[in-house]
């Protein structure tokens, strides 16, 4: 069976390479909530994958995105492991005022530039939604990767807009994905809220 072969599993229409990239990235996550490092391996895996999903889905922005994801779980990996105090082990924390401004500026930028690539230079039809969410996902998987606590509020944000995107782009198994990462994100903060001590946002 080819890796773009449609096929049917629970009722939904998908192939082989997107079933094998939603476990991944399920994984992934879980394994973020529990702050295994060994998350970043399955990360690279997941992101190499949905490369070719999001691609022939005409996402192009997804599927560039998945590339730089792969270049930044080599880096989270390495933070996580030693990022922190004397090389140390990174630990939770939060974002400072400055922190907030800067993530909200990059992701401006960000959307902005992405935006006018992807409409002038490709056949995507929804180039500031792909746009967008793709400049969210970077703001989120930096956040992630130096365990600042809030990672998982801009990934609530952003897996709930995917899942529209994924449901007009019929990428139905990829949608209900990205609706349990929601579930999963909420539980990521509610366990990295706790290992950062406070209850405050």
């Amino acid at each position: 069976m080819q890796p773009d072969t449609p096929l049917t599993w629970l009722g939904l229409t998908t192939t082989p390479l997107e079933l094998v990239s939603f476990a991944l990235a399920v994984l992934t996550v879980w394994l973020n909530i529990r702050q295994n490092h060994w998350a970043w391996l399955f990360s690279i895996l997941s992101s190499l994958l949905y490369a070719a999903v999001f691609a022939d889905a005409r996402l192009y922005g997804d599927a560039g995105l998945q590339f730089v994801f792969v270049a930044v779980s080599v880096w989270g990996w390495s933070q996580w492991l030693r990022g922190g105090e004397d090389h140390r082990p990174l630990q939770v924390s939060r974002l400072a005022a400055r922190g907030w401004t800067a993530m909200a500026m990059s992701w401006l930028a960000g959307w902005l530039l992405l935006s006018w690539f992807l409409r002038h230079y490709t056949d995507t039809d929804v180039p500031h939604m792909d746009g967008f969410l793709t400049a969210g996902s970077l703001a989120g998987q930096f956040l992630l990767s130096r365990k600042k606590l809030e990672n998982w509020l801009v990934w609530i944000a952003v897996d709930v807009l995917y899942v529209g995107l994924y449901l007009y782009k019929h990428l139905t198994l990829t949608a209900i994905l990205y609706a349990l990462f929601v579930l999963m994100a909420a539980a990521g903060w509610r366990s990295w809220r706790r290992a950062a001590g406070g209850n405050g946002i």
